[in-house]
């Protein structure tokens, strides 16, 4: 049996172990994205199904939102692909650590957010042959409690609220909360402060305009602009004072 073979069960629990964090934010949000689901008029199952197979967090209520109001399948459709082109940002940070196995595709159904962040400061730490087994436990623990909050805020995600009134105003900010503690540590670095700081004002400011559906891609695409213009002018000022030294 090769290394690799023996490696994989082990690596699985150690990833499945490091993302049991994750649920604390997960399990709410997919209460309120079920809850939300259903009260918009969609079947408990075909909440679940979304989950399944969309897995988007942000986009699977915009989807639902945009369906309910009677938007065109096309503006759904694109608004839900736009929103999630901040995956084409994630590809080419961790390409570097992926190894050669045909499973890295299907594997990434499971990439969001929190499991880039995750796997983004863990792969790097793990040997080559840790990392596919690593990737796969973390990923399918996430999956598989976005599935399951879903189905319990769908089914009983209204009897919850009717027991416990608190949860009715706790649910709508599971989701805000969760990509709070994403960024707030970003915020002790200049780059990452005045990117973050102008994507919150253009969001909300085109908020505030009525342009809700066009709010997160815009604000998104406008912070990204500025951090590689940051990045590109610090870079610039490196090459500068190296020269200086040089010389």
């Amino acid at each position: 049996m090769s290394q690799a073979t023996q490696t994989l069960p082990r690596s699985w629990l150690t990833g499945t172990r490091e993302a049991i964090p994750l649920l604390g934010g997960y399990v709410p949000v997919a209460i309120s994205f079920g809850l939300i689901a259903t009260q918009a008029g969609f079947s408990a199952w075909e909440a679940v199904l979304i989950s399944t197979l969309l897995y988007a967090g942000a986009s699977q209520f915009l989807f639902v939102g945009m369906v309910a109001a009677g938007a065109p399948l096309w503006l759904v459709v694109a608004m839900t692909l736009l929103i999630n082109l901040r995956h084409v940002v994630y590809a080419p940070n961790l390409a570097p650590w992926l190894t050669p196995n045909r499973a890295w595709p299907w594997l990434m159904h499971g990439l969001t957010d929190q499991i880039f962040a995750l796997a983004h400061a863990r792969l790097p730490q793990l040997p080559a042959a840790q990392r596919l087994g690593w990737f796969g436990g973390a990923a399918l623990l996430a999956w598989t409690s976005w599935i399951g909050g879903t189905a319990l805020g769908a089914v009983a995600g209204g009897e919850l609220i009717a027991r416990w009134a608190l949860m009715g105003e706790i649910l709508p900010f599971a989701l805000p909360a969760l990509f709070l503690v994403l960024i707030a540590p970003r915020f002790t670095s200049r780059r990452w402060s005045l990117a973050l700081g102008l994507t919150i004002l253009i969001a909300l400011a085109l908020t505030i305009l009525g342009l809700t559906n066009l709010a997160i891609p815009i604000a998104a695409a406008c912070g990204a602009l500025c951090f590689q213009i940051v990045k590109c002018g610090n870079a610039k000022k490196a090459e500068h004072a190296q020269g200086g030294r040089d010389e």
